[in-house]
């Protein structure tokens, strides 16, 4: 979205086609493109993605495709996933089956009208991006990193943790060298320090990032903290916060179009009992 209103001024639209998770057509207003182009006059256009259409000679997903009315959940596997479940049978949603202790990933409530399935945390952006899903609960640390073409539609409080810049406590920024960036959030160190004209060089690590600073691999480290309590027993210490860190209700696009009421009465559900327990 953010290319679109860069381009455009003014009303910008997209649309949607039933059975296609992906936008169809976008466009808008661009007065100002003409402008530079010496031409004074109003303009308003769109382009039709036709790539986008041929895809509904595919066919649809075998689960998307069994009742189009039905709304299709993509839950976190953990704790996580059991406490957004919680929140969806407190507002009507109820699916008992998926709390019996089997290996089935599917479960559905044919009277509710309502599926779920489980998927790796760092997954459920992309089942809710590419139409599978519906909606689904992200870490927004990933929304950060991946930028899926989402709605993120509401904060539920779940998993607050910080994305942080840390390193030795007495580190002092030398502006004349390239600064060295351990971390596995690369996009989101990339998108952080670009931002403030800052040259980096990223090292990209999966695991124990807190050690990269200690033995001079790196200098400083990006990454989730949540207690700070490995960094302090480490000796080093949070320098910047990049972002505050919550898990994410979101929508597929085509979906919210489609499902819109469906989808707008859950977020109102749902920040009705986070208010609640507040």
């Amino acid at each position: 979205m953010t290319d679109d209103i860069n381009y455009y001024n003014g009303i910008v639209f997209k649309g949607f086609v039933r059975g296609i998770a992906a936008t169809a057509i976008s466009g808008g207003q661009y007065d100002r493109l003409m402008k530079r182009m010496k031409r004074s006059s109003q303009a308003i256009g769109f382009a039709v993605y036709t790539d986008v259409l041929e895809r509904m000679d595919l066919g649809a997903s075998p689960v998307a495709a069994q009742e189009d009315d039905f709304l299709n959940v993509a839950l976190p596997k953990g704790r996580l996933g059991e406490q957004v479940y919680e929140m969806f049978a407190a507002i009507g949603y109820e699916c008992p089956e998926l709390l019996d202790p089997n290996r089935k990933l599917i479960f559905e409530n044919k009277e509710k009208k309502v599926r779920y399935f489980w998927v790796k945390p760092s997954d459920v952006a992309i089942y809710v991006e590419r139409g599978v899903a519906d909606v689904g609960v992200v870490g927004k640390d990933i929304l950060l990193e991946e930028q899926p073409d989402v709605y993120e539609l509401s904060d539920l409080g779940f998993g607050k943790c910080r994305m942080v810049v840390a390193g030795p406590g007495d580190f002092k920024d030398d502006t004349a060298k390239t600064l060295r960036v351990a971390t596995k959030f690369a996009a989101i160190a990339q998108n952080y320090y670009r931002l403030r004209g800052r040259d980096i060089d990223i090292i990209a690590l999966n695991g124990s990032i807190e050690v990269a600073p200690i033995i001079g691999l790196s200098d400083v480290i990006v990454d989730i903290v949540e207690t700070g309590t490995t960094l302090r027993e480490n000796n080093l210490a949070e320098l910047e916060v990049i972002d505050n860190i919550s898990a994410r209700l979101i929508a597929n696009k085509a979906s919210f179009a489609f499902k819109n009421k469906n989808i707008v009465n859950i977020v109102k559900a749902f920040d009705m009992v986070l208010e609640e327990n507040k």
